[in-house]
């Protein structure tokens, strides 16, 4: 596990978007893909909203992915296993780097066929807790011309990461402008936040 966590930070480090290839391990990516299908498929999953608070607000000529938190309450034992993973991750990178991270947030997402999400900062206005966005794909097969890329804006560059299986990205949430390019059938992650205070 050290090593996958490793893979993660140095590729950070070393270009501001931190990738490991397999941060779940197919069993754990295939029971949270099946508990995402079986909360869409019983209409769980809510439209994500732009901003927070009172700012918040739905246009999906924006954003058209559908969300579900996750949360220890629920006493999923597949939302637990994740969450468990990310303790020890977060544990990693304090212990490593110094982030001084003391909690996160995630949620299911999928974005029908269709659906993109225009470039965006993942920073509040009027908060700034988040710290990292981080995102893992459950997206068995997924191949080129299925769209669907996270198109991350960096120095005049563009970088496309294809949402395969298991892949986990790292980047820092108030410093980087991204966007999800239109995908041409549903596309599956948890996405999600370190934050501190």
């Amino acid at each position: 596990m050290q090593k996958i966590f490793d893979e993660l930070i140095d590729s950070y480090i070393d270009n501001k978007i931190g990738i490991a290839k397999s941060f779940l391990s197919e069993e754990l990516a295939g029971r949270l893909k099946d508990s995402l299908l079986a909360l869409y498929a019983a209409n769980r999953l809510l439209p994500a909203g732009i901003g927070n608070n009172k700012d918040l607000v739905h246009d999906k000529s924006v954003r058209g992915d559908r969300i579900y938190w996750l949360d220890r309450k629920h006493n999923d034992p597949h939302e637990n296993e994740f969450f468990d993973q990310m303790d020890l991750f977060v544990s990693h990178l304090n212990n490593t780097c110094y982030t001084g991270i003391t909690g996160y947030e995630f949620h299911y997402t999928m974005y029908e066929a269709g659906s993109f999400y225009k470039k965006h900062l993942d920073q509040f206005r009027n908060d700034g807790s988040r710290q990292y966005s981080m995102i893992i794909y459950l997206n068995d097969g997924w191949q080129e011309g299925d769209g669907g890329e996270l198109c991350i804006h960096q120095d005049s560059a563009l970088q496309n990461i294809s949402p395969t299986n298991g892949k986990s990205v790292l980047f820092k949430s108030s410093e980087l402008v991204h966007e999800v390019l239109v995908t041409n059938k549903r596309r599956m992650s948890i996405t999600g936040w370190l934050k501190i205070g």
